[in-house]
């Protein structure tokens, strides 16, 4: 009799407050949205984690294709007994003076035969390695970068300066290369990864002098080093749209 007492009880208790069992519905039903809506974060930052790691692989891929490319060229052109050396965290390859050697004020190639023979050179390997395997899919430019010392190059000779000479000895070293190399060698044919042209040339005049000259009084050797021509590998990353697309959905 007790049992059916308290049963009736509570039944009359939730019939009389008609609110409490609407508030334990309501409840109910928050819990329930708050479980689907934590689950779909952690889905949601589960696809944004993973988009990041991607991100990270990618780049990784690409930084250890242009170290293959850096250390392949380096080795194929000491078999051909040329000389090069790679530098600023191996994604340079820094043609020294001895292998082409400019000139005070000057953009002119030399006429040396030997020393023409060895920038075509430097620019078949260049082009072979990069096709190879389609590693130019993970690059995003090569810059045929040209450098001066530190004298002003004088306005007859140089209107634009040193900027100008630098630029004139990139672009000297890329002419030669586009007239002097077979048709199914050029490396104006090459694009990166997006369909753009894979070459550009850029001079930076004496502001990045060669690192082993930094805080030494120049002298007549240290300035031909200075007269130098880089090649720089930039690769492929992510844009900063696709990281502020993951960072707006996180």
């Amino acid at each position: 009799m007790g049992f059916s007492r308290t049963s009736q009880n509570n039944t009359h208790l939730e019939e009389d407050n008609p609110y409490w069992v609407s508030f334990s519905d309501i409840m109910a039903g928050l819990l329930v949205i708050f479980i689907l809506a934590s689950m779909a974060l952690i889905l949601q930052l589960q696809d944004k984690n993973e988009q990041v790691n991607d991100a990270i692989k990618d780049y990784k891929k690409a930084d250890a294709v242009r170290r293959t490319i850096i250390e392949e060229i380096v080795t194929e052109l000491k078999i051909a007994n040329i000389e090069v050396t790679v530098g600023e965290n191996h994604t340079v390859i820094r043609i020294p003076e001895d292998v082409i050697s400019f000139d005070q004020g000057r953009f002119t190639l030399p006429r040396n035969p030997n020393i023409r023979k060895n920038i075509l050179k430097i620019g078949e390997v260049l082009g072979e390695s990069i096709r190879k395997d389609k590693r130019w899919e993970q690059l995003d430019t090569v810059f045929v970068e040209g450098h001066t010392d530190e004298l002003h190059c004088p306005k007859r000779l140089c209107p634009l300066g040193n900027w100008g000479l630098s630029a004139n000895r990139a672009i000297s070293v890329w002419r030669f290369w586009d007239e002097g190399l077979a048709d199914e060698k050029k490396l104006d044919q090459l694009e990166n990864h997006i369909g753009d042209k894979l070459f550009s040339v850029s001079g930076y005049a004496e502001t990045r002098p060669e690192e082993s000259t930094v805080g030494i009084p120049p002298t007549r050797e240290s300035r031909a080093k200075n007269r130098r021509i880089d090649v720089r590998f930039t690769i492929r990353r992510p844009n900063l749209t696709e990281f502020e697309d993951m960072k707006a959905g996180l």
